[in-house]
């Protein structure tokens, strides 16, 4: 006797005419890349994968993208074009542009900074920065750039959902900040490195302490991510996917509205 097993498949449930996919016919949004080419050759080498990174991402021209090296022609008026702004190891230098940025964020803007981007000292003398990060100054770093295991503090959350609960990034200079981000109730930490890692470095080596290296100001529409020193940014797929995921998840948040629907 031959036994037949019927085996239930699960299908989502679809109406009738109703079509999977969203095909754009026109941009769905702008951003702005911002980076700085006389910086330390090992940012410059983050920023120019990165460039290359994101430019593939416009394929099909599903949204624009414009780079700058300078925000010195973008006021506010113009800023406001743009969903996202993308720092790549870069700050708005100066008065003038410090303001347009402050303007353009304090208004429902859209932020990624990577790396150096959120670099600040005794000596930056801009206190909104540390408001806008939710963190204090610079504090220590390891060193020479390592690849680190981490760990996602909020799982669930759009920018990390698709990630493992742990992986290894790759190498790169990653900074502690003191007091750290996650004391402060506005932020919500999504990866930290683990802290298996301590003692963490080979020549400056870091002992103790917690560790954020992607966060959000829950005040802003932003995400801080730590990696950005060196030409390894880019070598792994999970890395790419947390890079992504972070840009997606904050231009879905435009108050104009969300060009993915």
């Amino acid at each position: 006797m031959m036994l037949v097993v019927l085996v239930s498949i699960p299908v989502s449930a679809q109406n009738e005419g109703e079509y999977a996919a969203s095909y754009a016919t026109a941009p769905r949004f702008k951003a702005l890349l911002l980076w700085e080419p006389g910086a330390e050759e090992a940012h410059v080498q983050f920023d120019k994968q990165a460039i290359d990174f994101f430019h593939k991402l416009t394929y099909g021209e599903g949204w624009t993208m414009d780079v700058t090296t300078s925000l010195e022609e973008y006021p506010y008026e113009r800023l406001k074009e743009y969903s996202i702004i993308v720092c790549l190891n870069a700050t708005p230098g100066g008065k003038k542009q410090r303001e347009a940025f402050e303007k353009y964020m304090e208004n429902g803007g859209g932020w990624m900074g990577f790396h150096a981007s959120a670099y600040n000292d005794r000596n930056t003398h801009w206190p909104w920065l540390n408001r806008f990060l939710g963190c204090g100054q610079f504090y220590c770093n390891n060193w020479p750039p390592q690849p680190a295991l981490v760990e996602c503090d909020a799982p669930s959350h759009p920018v990390t959902l698709t990630l493992p609960k742990e992986f290894v990034v790759p190498a790169s200079e990653f900074y502690q900040w003191q007091p750290s981000p996650r004391l402060n109730e506005d932020v919500e930490v999504l990866v930290s490195i683990s802290q298996k890692m301590y003692p963490f470095g080979l020549k400056d080596v870091v002992k103790f302490g917690d560790f954020p290296i992607v966060w959000t100001n829950k005040n802003y529409r932003m995400v801080y991510l730590n990696m950005g020193h060196g030409d390894q940014g880019f070598i792994d797929a999970t890395q790419q996917l947390l890079f992504i995921n972070a840009f997606r998840w904050i231009v879905s948040r435009d108050p104009k509205g969300n060009p993915f629907i």
